[in-house]
């Protein structure tokens, strides 16, 4: 039992206690309203370089398993949680949370005050934080001097999930092993793309269409990617989902913003334009397509999140290419939206029917 310190870049300071790695960290601090999916949102590579305060105040009781990875380590700096369950009730658990911190060297603080430090970032925002063991004035100005920094989460390498239905290929940006799944589930044949590829090398594996996927970070610093977008849409059906939703819009001409805390969670409802039809879904962004950019470009909004009226989906008018805010594989749910995917099926055999 170690007492550590989370401070953050407006000078609140909370005391916890440690476990998993004890290093010094410096991230995000941003927080996620889940009730479940601990394992999936600490493997989410959206979070990656970020530090995750669960808002649910029992966090690890039914442990961590192999089967509930988004990927095959932790995105998240750190994790901060209220109480850390000490015993584990589920069957399918391999380890507890606290053993699977140790073993991915992954630092977390427990018994913080995680309902007053959520209103703090709901009123301030989404800042910079540090983990410390001790309240030295130079043991947390060396903490902050670290590089804060968010790497690349796409594959260096083209990779196949094959199946036996039409080819989708999708690029790259911090996939999620759901995505996947959810595409295998549909006999999607699958090849994975680095963020870096060209049309030329996407188009070359004749795929039926393209998959935008999720991913970390401010999606004007991957401006590169999107001339290979419009390219890419003239010619085959796009899917775009979370961060692969606000690069599709900026390469149509949208613009982006950085959310003051963000949607972190599995309980965001959304709306669907035009219709009283309402959605549960789960969600993990900073960044938002801006709706006041939209009528300037060939886009049309789909859905809107019901709370705040932030863009949750958008489409092409003339064009069978398409993106969503949220995450429809929703791991571990709610699966409201995983029609998007069977409507991205409908739109790839649409536009082989019409030989286009």
């Amino acid at each position: 039992m170690q007492e550590r310190y989370l401070v953050l870049k407006n000078g609140s300071t909370y005391e916890g206690i440690g476990f998993g790695s004890k290093k010094v960290v410096h991230g995000e601090l941003v927080f996620s309203t889940g009730m479940t999916g601990y394992q999936e949102s600490m493997t989410d590579a959206s979070y990656d370089g970020q530090m995750l305060v669960f808002t649910y105040p029992l966090i690890g009781n039914y442990g961590v398993n192999r089967d509930d990875m988004e990927s095959l380590h932790p995105s998240v700096a750190a994790i901060v949680v209220n109480e850390i369950a000490r015993l584990v009730g589920n069957w399918r658990s391999n380890m507890t949370l606290t053993q699977y911190a140790e073993l991915e060297d992954l630092p977390g603080i427990s018994q913080i005050d995680t309902r007053a430090l959520t209103q703090e970032l709901r009123d301030e925002g989404s800042m910079e934080a540090v983990i410390v063991d001790d309240l030295k004035p130079e043991t947390i100005k060396a903490a902050f001097d670290q590089p804060l920094e968010i790497k690349s989460a796409s594959t260096s390498s083209v990779y196949q999930a094959p199946n036996t239905g039409l080819r989708v290929a999708l690029i790259d940006f911090g996939l999620k092993d759901s995505i996947l799944r959810s595409l295998a589930q549909r006999n999607l044949n699958v090849t994975v793309f680095p963020s870096t590829s060209t049309a030329e090398e996407i188009l070359a594996s004749h795929p039926d269409g393209i998959l935008l996927s999720n991913g970390p970070g401010d999606p004007k610093e991957l401006e590169y990617v999107l001339p290979v977008i419009r390219q890419l849409e003239e010619q085959l059906p796009i899917l775009g989902i979370c961060l692969g939703h606000q690069l599709f819009a900026l390469a149509n001409g949208a613009n982006t913003y950085k959310m003051k805390f963000g949607h972190r969670g599995f309980n965001h409802a959304i709306a669907e334009a035009g219709k009283e039809q309402t959605y549960f879904t789960s969600q993990n962004h900073g960044y938002a397509v801006d709706a006041k950019s939209i009528p300037s470009t060939d886009l049309e909004i789909t859905q809107t999140e019901i709370n705040d009226g932030t863009v949750e989906g958008v489409r092409l008018k003339n064009r069978p290419a398409f993106s969503v805010q949220y995450h429809p594989d929703a791991s571990p749910g709610p699966h409201d939206a995983e029609y998007v995917f069977d409507d991205f099926v409908k739109a790839m055999q649409d536009n082989q029917k019409a030989g286009i």
